[in-house]
């Protein structure tokens, strides 16, 4: 029976809400044939009890002092090292900004193809079929691996877990630090001082475009609102580049993806760019002075007026 892998998204403490999605991939498509692997710092080990509850075949533990702010070039061999010894034909992670650094390299050690922000699959007698997105979401290509395994990254908005009545057993992998690679180290991590849900798991996300102006008026208006419907706070590539809000933040094809249950573009035309990242949000709202602005097309709700005079009393009455 072919064996899967599912990778946890974690920050070294904890494990992230993203790898919910990966999980979700796995029980429609893997029911009960999937481990989960974690890897982290000595914390992680106070943290699984939660994810015990998914369906998971066992988890699987690497945990080090050493990993507790992992990078990718450390857990890379400690994912071959767990496919290997499992025997695993497929390993399915987050398509999160530590995903996408390490699956690569993980295909890259084990030669198998990998496949990137997978939004649908289907199974029949030749294998397996997935899809995902290209062109900023106006096309979708189909791909079938020739030899059926290789390295998938989930679209963090494609599919959802549900928990169960079992727990999964857990198994702590032997891990010998001195066989880490040292060619990067940790050096620091700045945060905002604001306590705001992760971005690409958060429920509310309101987001902002150029017509903010600077940083001050764009963390005001747009963080504010947030604030007060307890969302996360994205932007776009223009606003970004324009210094007013940070990279991290940036919502797009080449930014985070999002599908919250609401969406609140701000000041935010809609170009393609921007739309590939949060069209699939399950209700979206829209304030712009334009009438003619594409956002509007895929909003659900849309409000043409001045967002200076617009969100500020939205502040006032939340």
């Amino acid at each position: 029976m072919t064996k899967w892998i599912v990778l946890a998204d974690t920050n070294g403490e904890t494990v992230l809400q993203t790898t919910l999605s990966a999980i979700g991939f796995a029980q429609q498509f893997a029911p009960n044939n999937f481990s989960l692997l974690i890897i982290g710092g000595t914390t992680v080990l106070d943290a699984l009890e939660p994810w015990r509850r998914y369906g998971a075949e066992k988890l699987l533990i690497g945990s080090l002092t050493e990993l507790a702010h992992p990078t990718a070039d450390k857990v890379a061999p400690i994912v071959v090292k767990a496919m290997q010894s499992e025997g695993a034909s497929w390993l399915v992670g987050p398509a999160s900004s530590f995903g996408r650094d390490l699956l690569p390299r993980v295909a890259g050690l084990l030669d198998l193809p990998m496949l990137s922000e997978i939004m649908r699959a289907e199974r029949d007698e030749a294998g397996f079929l997935f899809q995902r997105p290209a062109y900023a979401g106006n096309l979708i290509e189909t791909y079938r691996p020739v030899a059926n395994r290789g390295i998938l990254s989930i679209r963090t908005s494609a599919f959802y877990a549900a928990t169960t009545d079992s727990l999964s057993p857990v198994e702590i992998l032997q891990l010998d630090p001195s066989e880490l690679p040292t060619s990067t180290r940790w050096m620091g991590q700045e945060k905002s001082h604001k306590q705001r849900p992760e971005l690409s798991s958060a429920r509310v996300v309101v987001s902002g475009g150029r017509p903010l102006k600077d940083a001050e008026t764009f963390e005001r208006l747009i963080g504010g609102l947030a604030d007060r419907l307890g969302g996360a706070v994205g932007a776009t590539r223009a606003a970004v580049d324009s210094g007013i809000a940070p990279n991290e933040l940036q919502i797009g094809q080449t930014g985070r993806v999002v599908a919250p249950d609401l969406y609140i573009a701000v000041g935010i035309s809609g170009s393609v760019q921007h739309l590939a990242g949060m069209k699939d949000s399950k209700v979206i709202v829209a304030i712009n002075n334009d009438p003619n602005a594409p956002i509007f097309e895929v909003a659900d709700y849309g409000l043409v007026a001045d967002l200076y005079e617009a969100v500020p009393e939205l502040l006032e009455k939340l």
